[in-house]
């Protein structure tokens, strides 16, 4: 049986494709579980740099599998639970891990799949995608980290927007918004994304964790703190090979090459 996330790495770019087309992507345990596993795997793979996300077929990820939550009945809150230790996992460890994420979101993206397309560092999309929360429709709330990212990318009103009136909006005003880096033409979308996620995967790993982490903290901390981490992140990225690297290269007018650093 193939695995509900699909890896392929190519040219030090892990692309995971969740891959339940027939369902829109929706995420059942499978899928959680095979995303998570995928995701320990992508972060602990020194030959994996970047990481690319997207969906197999004309959806991204239409949330979680809700015909299976009708199903288990009574037993579905311990359904949901199991579903959603596996699926959170996975978005902390690819929020945290030390390497770049690209979301490619090639479709519809609505309830945990919402959260999981705006998750990305860089958040493409196919023009024809749409974006919608979706939780309060059928009496539930949010999960997959979106009430955490969403205020953070659009602010606190779009937000309430977005998750309390279930608003469905195209990629453009996504774009306009906040919430995605950018739409692009859908036949263009794989390329597009693949290539960012190639010529981020060239780029100095340790310094782009240490960003990563900076921005995931910023709006927690206070102007002095930030400022204490953001010293002490130069101070020993300066002394690391690529630093070394990085300012050599500046020095020479040449390329860095952050290769195997």
């Amino acid at each position: 049986m193939s695995e509900a996330v699909q890896i392929e790495v190519r040219d030090r770019v892990a692309v995971l494709t969740l891959s339940r087309p027939d369902t829109g992507n929706a995420i059942d345990q499978e899928m959680a579980d095979s995303l998570l596993k995928a995701a320990l795997a992508c972060a602990s793979d020194d030959g994996v740099r970047a990481v690319l996300l997207t969906g197999k077929g004309r959806s991204f990820c239409v949330g979680g599998d809700v015909k299976a939550f009708a199903a288990a009945g009574p037993g579905a809150s311990a359904l949901v639970q199991g579903l959603t230790a596996s699926l959170h996992m996975a978005v902390a460890r690819l929020a945290r891990m030390d390497k770049p994420l690209v979301t490619a979101i090639n479709g519809a993206a609505a309830g945990a799949g919402f959260g999981l397309a705006i998750l990305g560092d860089v958040a493409l999309a196919a023009r024809s995608a749409k974006f919608a929360m979706a939780y309060g429709a059928i009496g539930l709330t949010p999960d997959g980290g979106a009430t955490w990212l969403l205020p953070r990318l659009v602010g606190y009103r779009q937000a309430q927007r977005l998750a309390l009136t279930g608003a469905r909006i195209d990629a453009v005003e996504a774009e306009r918004i906040g919430l995605i880096t950018r739409a692009i033409d859908d036949e263009a979308l794989q390329d597009e994304a693949f290539t960012l996620a190639g010529t981020l995967a060239q780029g100095p790993r340790r310094a782009f964790a240490r960003t990563r982490a900076l921005l995931h903290q910023a709006l927690s901390n206070g102007l002095e703190t930030q400022l204490e981490l953001e010293a002490q992140g130069i101070a020993e990225a300066v002394g690391l090979p690529e630093g070394r690297e990085g300012i050599a290269a500046f020095v020479a007018r040449r390329p860095p090459d952050f290769r195997g650093l």
